[in-house]
């Protein structure tokens, strides 16, 4: 376990990436092979919406990224682990679908690598609840809203404050718990109703994963035409 030792954002950050990178190396594959119920969810959403290309943030060892791969979309796959990506990529190989999949090391609380307007849709699950202040998602959904086309989807989960794990654990401030090494940012619904200021919000859905289990919302919204 890492003990954060101020409750400073950065060092929050950088313990954070160093969890993760040191997570993946001893446990390759850690989530499995098999996509999450959330991005065969979203797969049937984003073709239903025409989505071609697919941005994922946080796609850490590529189970979902590689699964939209093979339902036949051209996916950039994103996070800040290198030993993650690296995975992904050893992975697309062995399924045959690297000229559909490219990894991007990124962190995202820089502004994403993208021109505007070039995307059509972003898939990120549990990526906005992690170690992000509410300024620093804000941020990232106006980053997701400058990239997507018009008309663009974001599907998105989070653990929000009906979670068991909400207000237990160490407190780091601005709704932000750590278990186990791991921070978690939990929503309550305000903040998902202001990320979706601008845009036309689709489905707001309940749902459990895990063995806890941890307690998430489904948010997909799209930017107007």
């Amino acid at each position: 376990m890492l003990a954060f030792m101020t409750d400073d954002g950065q060092d929050l950050a950088d313990a954070q990436r160093a969890h993760w990178q040191e997570t993946y190396t001893a446990h390759p594959g850690m989530y499995g092979e098999e996509p999450s119920t959330a991005a065969v969810h979203a797969a049937g959403v984003l073709r239903a919406a025409g989505a071609r290309d697919v941005v994922e943030l946080g796609a850490g060892h590529g189970r979902d990224a590689l699964y939209l791969a093979r339902e036949g979309f051209t996916v950039r796959a994103t996070d800040f682990s290198a030993t993650g990506l690296d995975q992904l990529r050893t992975a697309a190989r062995q399924q045959g679908v690297t000229d559909r999949v490219t990894a991007v090391v990124h962190d995202v609380r820089d502004p994403l690598p993208l021109p505007d307007a070039s995307v059509d849709a972003v898939f990120a699950h549990m990526l906005l609840c992690m170690a992000l202040s509410t300024k620093e998602i804000h941020a990232l959904v106006g980053e997701v809203g400058r990239v997507l086309r018009p008309g663009g989807t974001l599907v998105y989960t989070v653990r929000h404050t009906g979670d068991a794990h909400y207000g237990t654990g160490t407190a780091r401030g601005d709704h932000i718990y750590e278990h186990g090494g791991f921070a978690v940012h939990f929503f309550d619904r305000t903040l998902v109703d202001t990320l979706a200021d601008g845009w036309t919000l689709n489905e707001v859905h309940a749902f459990e994963e895990g063995e806890l289990p941890r307690r998430l919302w489904r948010i997909t919204q799209t930017l107007p035409r």
